[in-house]
């Protein structure tokens, strides 16, 4: 089977039957959630939410008993916040935020600055006029939401080394008005504004045995060490691990990474974690433990790291994973759709469910 060995495959089926007997050696209750596995190894559990997927009643409960913390998916985007730039339109944010402190659920802010995904008036301002919207920007939502939001993902993806930029910094609006200085300028508002949120800066592809991650990894780190030296606050780095069959992974060079980007004393959050299955059998149960296998073999090498405190899933439930939506839109009638989370569409668990069950409390022991 392409990107699943023997090996693996077994192991992710030992990862979903032995979950129980490891739940209970842990002293968790069988009917635990994944944030009750998680608080026992010191994490915090959660996932993505949209206005769409909290609305579904389904996967709001799930959402409910299963997380402690979760993530604007897009309602706090810049484009979602400003799709014109006649003011800023807080009500989906504001819905999802009220829910989440209703339900007892911490709010992870994601993202303030991205050099991506912006709306096409803020391409055509000049430089003077995205200096002026950065400023403000920070300061209307920070403000908006000080006090509710419990980690900020301020920076979201600062890196892309083929834009040929010193550094290997990604370019966009705010980098081209304000060079790289945007980041650390970022940072040191929002604690200005909100001095008890935690501060993050959030990148992707770290996970990958690639030319791509090996270059990414070194810029990482040395931001990260860059702003903890010149005393701007951070407190932590996500890294978003979307995990692909496709793809080449050593997961002991990664947590070897986890390890130097630790020793510049920044927490560490796995942010926007799942496995995509294509590539994997067409049966699902095979897929399943295919997925389960890439998973246990990840978590384990990631959570031995001491300085990891956070995994939150990209969404909660299959038919919300933004993998689903792209199968649609390219085939609305399409039978395969992925499986890449650890709830099916009807809220059942998965192996990928008892495979990070399995982890978590494997870190507890």
């Amino acid at each position: 089977m392409e990107g699943l060995t023997r090996r693996a495959l077994m192991s992710g089926l030992a990862a979903v039957a032995g979950s129980g007997r490891m739940a209970a050696a842990a002293g968790v209750p069988a009917n635990a959630g994944l944030r009750d596995h998680a608080a026992r190894a010191g994490l915090i559990y959660g996932a993505a939410v949209t206005l769409e997927s909290q609305g579904d009643p389904v996967t709001r409960a799930l959402y409910e008993r299963e997380a402690r913390i979760v993530t604007t998916d897009l309602e706090l985007k810049f484009a979602g916040l400003r799709p014109t730039p006649d003011g800023f339109r807080f009500e989906g944010a504001d819905t999802l935020v009220a829910w989440a402190r209703r339900q007892n659920l911490l709010v992870r802010g994601h993202t303030l600055i991205w050099n991506e995904s912006n709306p096409d008036w803020l391409k055509r301002c000049s430089a003077r006029e995205v200096e002026r919207i950065f400023e403000q920007h920070i300061e209307t939502v920070v403000s908006r939401y000080a006090g509710r939001i419990h980690t900020w993902d301020v920076v979201n993806e600062p890196f892309w080394p083929d834009h040929g930029h010193p550094g290997g910094y990604r370019q966009g609006p705010w980098y081209n008005a304000l060079g790289p200085d945007y980041i650390p300028r970022a940072l040191k508002r929002v604690r200005a504004i909100d001095p008890n949120v935690k501060l993050c800066i959030n990148e992707a592809h770290c996970e990958l045995a690639t030319g791509w991650g090996a270059q990414i990894r070194p810029c990482l780190t040395r931001l990260a060490t860059e702003l903890r030296h010149a005393g701007v606050p951070l407190d932590a780095i996500g890294l978003q691990a979307h995990l692909r069959p496709d793809k080449p992974y050593d997961d002991g060079r990664y947590a070897a990474f986890l390890h130097e980007l630790a020793d510049t004393g920044v927490a560490l959050h796995l942010t926007e974690f799942d496995v995509y299955d294509g590539g994997f059998p067409d049966d699902v149960a095979q897929r399943d433990a295919a997925v389960a296998a890439r998973a246990t073999a990840f978590l384990d090498a990631a959570l031995a790291v001491p300085a990891v405190s956070m995994v939150v899933n990209w969404e909660i439930q299959d038919d919300h994973s933004f993998y689903d939506h792209e199968a649609l839109a390219r085939d609305p009638a399409a039978s395969r759709l992925p499986r890449p989370l650890p709830f099916d569409s009807l809220g059942a668990r998965k192996p990928l469910w008892h495979a990070m069950a399995a982890a978590f409390d494997r870190r507890t022991a």
